[in-house]
Formats: structure tokens, C-alpha cells, sequence
């Protein structure tokens, strides 16, 4: 194949069109279709992106000699029939999170994209977001020390979704991140949640997970809180640090704080425990868009045939830690246990 790549997207409702736009930035990536079955998004798609072609049937896609990549941002549901399709007529998928609506469709994905030999990449954004890289890095360098429990609130007032529930919506984000900054999927979770609002249709939800080396995390995640909250603490033995999405200047903030346990003492009397408050820096960061990083990732893996950071099993277990929380809220927090660490990645 030529270093050029020619993409086609399937859907261009809400999130859609910042993909278009994206693939439609990168040098050597040229972004010709775009299919969606409202022939006004199409419309307003062609006012944005002349050259567009645009078509209501995404087999005119899937026909097209020329595209050598699908990128898919329909509805979950939907995400295994045409990934399979797409990778079944020679193409390379990226496909929307979650990657699926079970993880039955998500081990279908795989195994179509593995006998075609062709890949396959979940939109996890904020794998590719420069902040989560800088936390990455301070973990897996030690800067943090061991680290003891991560804790994650994804919450705001809205948008209110009558196709999944909370859990589908809002925690693909952060298992995605949890199972990346950690290296680890989790080996079990409990969850809880609550429909407040609509019917059968949990609107917040509360998830503890368990990961190796007895590392636990905590997510809340809520379209019924009075402001829109994104934030990250991560408590380690040396360090501890707090990522706000939110907000517009010093996003990361790392503390040089900790509880030192004297390694000796032979009664209670003598136990002592040190507090040690050290400064807090704060770390300058790329301001790059995390959706153009995560585009030029998908192309570089096409071009070098290798496997995206957030590949077909990522996506997997994140399904997978998804089902696990939904069941446990339906059976009243009952802890459910998790594959762990897959061993044929």
C-alpha cells in the first residue's frame, strides 16, 4: 500500500465530524466519504468539506477500491455488523467507544480483524492525551512510588441518554485510562447505581475496582450532579497527583506529599507515623488535540503494520469490565470477578 491512506467515515451525527475533521488535517491521509443516513448531516458535511463524496449507503464505502481504512461512530449496537463488514472487504477499522454493546461482538471484532490480517483501533481519546502520558510516565518511572488507589469523578448535569445507561456512556473513558495507566485489566469490581430520572436507566452509577498488586480505584460517574466535574487523583507512597480536564490552565498538578511509617517499633506507643508536605509542581504540557493524536496513531499503525495502543483487546476488556459492572448493580453491588490479564495479547 502507498504511504497515502484514504478513509471513509461511517456516521457524522455528534462525534463523527470532529473525526472527519482530523483525518482530514493529517499529511498523507485523505478523508473522501463520509455516510450517514441523514442526507442533512450529509449536506452540512459538503458545506464544510467540498471534495467530500457523501453517500446515505456505507457500501458505497465498503466498494470503494480506494479507502483502505473505515473509521465507525454509530451507535454501539451497530459497531460489530459493520467492523466485520469493513474488515471482510480488505479495509482497517477504527470504531468509536465502547467497542461494542457485548463482548461476545467485541471477540467477533478481533477474530475478523486477525484473519484478515488487517487492523483494528478503539477511539479510547484520552490514551492519547498529553497529560495521561505525563501521569504514565511518572508511574511507570516511580516518580509516585507504589501506587495505592486512583480515583476518577466523571460527572455533570446531562446529556441524558434513553439508549444505555450511565455506565456505558461515561465509564468507557475512565476503565480505558485505569487499565492503561496500571498496565493491568482489573481482576474484579462491585458497582452500584441508581435510575433517578429515567426508568430502568441508571443515571449514576458508583464502580470499585480491583487491580493487581492491590491496587483498588474508585469511579463516579453522574448525569445528575450540579457541575460538570473531570478529575484524576492518583495516590502513590512517595507522590500523589490530580488531573482536572476542566480546566483551562494548570491541568496536572503533582504533590511531594506522603505518610512516612517508621520500618520498626515494638509496641503501639512506638508506632510514629511522619507526614512529609513537600512543594507541588506543575508540569507544562502539549496542547496538541488528544482526537489528532489518536488519528495520527491509527495511521502510523496502518503504515508500520502494528498493533494500536488501544487495540481490539483493549477495547475488549473494557466491554468487558462494563458487562461486570452492570450485572453487579442489577444483583445489589454482588462483586464480580474479571478475566485479568489476558494471556494471549
Amino acid at each position: 500500500m502507498s504511504e497515502s491512506i484514504t478513509v471513509g467515515v461511517i456516521g457524522v451525527g455528534y462525534w463523527g465530524p470532529n473525526l472527519v475533521r482530523n483525518f482530514a488535517s493529517l499529511r498523507d491521509v485523505n478523508a473522501k466519504w463520509a455516510a450517514d443516513l441523514s442526507t442533512e448531516r450529509l449536506d452540512h458535511m459538503r458545506t464544510l468539506y467540498p471534495k467530500l463524496e457523501t453517500t446515505t449507503n456505507y457500501q458505497d464505502i465498503l466498494d470503494d477500491p480506494e479507502v483502505d481504512a473505515v473509521v465507525i461512530a454509530t451507535p454501539a449496537d451497530t459497531h460489530c455488523k459493520l467492523a466485520c463488514e469493513a474488515l471482510d472487504r480488505g479495509k482497517h477499522v477504527f470504531v468509536e467507544k465502547p467497542m461494542a454493546s457485548s463482548s461476545e461482538d467485541c471477540r467477533r471484532m478481533i477474530q475478523a480483524a486477525e484473519k484478515a490480517k488487517k487492523q483494528i483501533m478503539v477511539g479510547h481519546t484520552f490514551l492519547y492525551n498529553s497529560a495521561l502520558h505525563h501521569i504514565k510516565r511518572l508511574i511507570d518511572d516511580g516518580e509516585l512510588g507504589e501506587i495505592f488507589y486512583v480515583y476518577i469523578n466523571r460527572v455533570n448535569l446531562g446529556l441524558f441518554r434513553e439508549d444505555c445507561n450511565v455506565v456505558w456512556d461515561l465509564a468507557p473513558h475512565d476503565v480505558a485510562i485505569l487499565n492503561w495507566l496500571l498496565g493491568n485489566p482489573p481482576r474484579s469490581l462491585t458497582a452500584v447505581g441508581h435510575s433517578y430520572v429515567q426508568p430502568g436507566i441508571e443515571d449514576v452509577a458508583f464502580v470499585n475496582l480491583q487491580y493487581p498488586n492491590n491496587v483498588m480505584a474508585h469511579l463516579h460517574v453522574s448525569w445528575l450532579d450540579p457541575n460538570k466535574i473531570r478529575t484524576i487523583t492518583v495516590v502513590g507512597s512517595r507522590k500523589m497527583l490530580m488531573y482536572d480536564d476542566v480546566s483551562n490552565t494548570e491541568k496536572l498538578r503533582v504533590y511531594d506529599k506522603g505518610v512516612n511509617v517508621l520500618p520498626h517499633y515494638d509496641t503501639f506507643g512506638e508506632f510514629q507515623l511522619s507526614y512529609r508536605y513537600g512543594d507541588i509542581s506543575i508540569p507544562r504540557l502539549d496542547e496538541g488535540e488528544p482526537l489528532k493524536n489518536e488519528a495520527e496513531h491509527f495511521a502510523e499503525c496502518i503504515r508500520q503494520n502494528k498493533a494500536p495502543r488501544s487495540d481490539g483487546y483493549n477495547g475488549l476488556e473494557v466491554v468487558e469490565a462494563l458487562e461486570a459492572a452492570c450485572r453487579s448493580i442489577a444483583e445489589d453491588g454482588r462483586s464480580i470477578e474479571l478475566p485479568g490479564v489476558r494471556s494471549s495479547r
